[in-house]
């Protein structure tokens, strides 16, 4: 009878011991499931490290910079010339008058923008200058002959900044300025001298051997030509890759610049989006820009 007492007792105090267990056991796995959900959430939400090299080492990143490049129109611009060849449609297509150049940059100085370069640009990056609310950058690239002629006067006139890139192979050659321009516009306190590549080279897809050459080379070349540091570059056809992109931030430079694009990336100080001003100048341009950076920006 006693035995048998105890064993319904033994029941009772095993039955809700059991349920104690499963409890315990369900609260175990369910946290198991939760951190492992959050683990993984962590992971996908951690923010972008920079780009890694082939030797694997980390090219950091600044989201303050990243801001500060998306709210900075970054102008680009080829020819500013009179087209004299009227079968030349690419020419044509892009040139914008040397009026109509004149015109934008009294619209910039008028509203209140300070005119940088690349170069002052890219210390935002490295953070070792404060830069104005209100600032513009304009670029031209390739470095032809009509930026000596008709663009440098009219940066002379009044007193602002810009950036050419140069290809460092096609100096001297038709169209294109000489190193005694070069030369002259970078000492102008101007004019900062950008690099285009040695041969106006498509990067995408190349070797390091070959980036090394393009990227290294055009840097080596205009250094040793106007004696200065060459820290600003732009991708020709504004085509790169992550390769490219590790050779330009190993090759010494701060920045570098693309052409436009139509839709929404993620930017940073090795692919720089610009814009196309067109035609506009006076109030006209100055929505078109703000619409820009405002897609820029989103």
């Amino acid at each position: 009878m006693i035995k048998k007492q105890l064993r319904v007792v033994e029941k009772r105090i095993a039955l809700p011991y059991r349920a104690f267990l499963l409890a315990c056991a369900g609260v175990l796995i369910g946290y198991s499931i939760v951190s492992f959900i959050a683990s993984r959430d962590e992971q996908r939400m951690i923010p972008f490290q920079g780009y890694r090299d082939t030797k694997q080492k980390i090219i950091p990143d600044n989201p303050a910079s990243v801001s500060a490049i998306l709210k900075t129109p970054i102008l680009m611009y080829h020819y500013v010339e009179y087209v004299k060849d009227k079968n030349d449609t690419i020419r044509q297509s892009l040139n914008i008058l040397p009026p109509v150049l004149e015109k934008q940059i009294q619209t910039f100085q008028n509203d209140g923008y300070t005119f940088l370069t690349m170069d002052e640009l890219g210390r935002l990056f490295q953070e070792k200058d404060v830069l104005p609310e209100k600032r513009i950058v304009f670029t031209f690239d390739d470095g032809y002959k009509d930026f000596y002629t008709d663009v440098f006067p009219i940066l002379q006139k009044y007193h602002v900044k810009a950036t050419v890139y140069v290809i460092s192979g096609s100096l001297g050659t038709l169209n294109y300025m000489t190193e005694k321009d070069v030369k002259e516009v970078a000492a102008s306190g101007l004019v900062e001298i950008g690099a285009h590549t040695v041969h106006h080279m498509n990067l995408k897809g190349k070797s390091r051997k070959e980036l090394e050459k393009e990227i290294m080379g055009s840097k080596t070349a205009l250094e040793t030509l106007i004696g200065m540091p060459v820290v600003s570059f732009c991708y020709p056809y504004g085509a790169y890759d992550e390769e490219a992109k590790a050779v330009v931030h190993d090759s010494g430079y701060t920045s570098a610049t693309i052409t436009p694009v139509s839709k929404s990336r993620y930017y940073d100080e090795w692919s720089i989006d610009r814009i196309r001003p067109g035609n506009f100048f006076g109030k006209p341009l100055l929505r078109y820009i703000e619409e820009q950076v405002h897609k820029r920006s989103t």
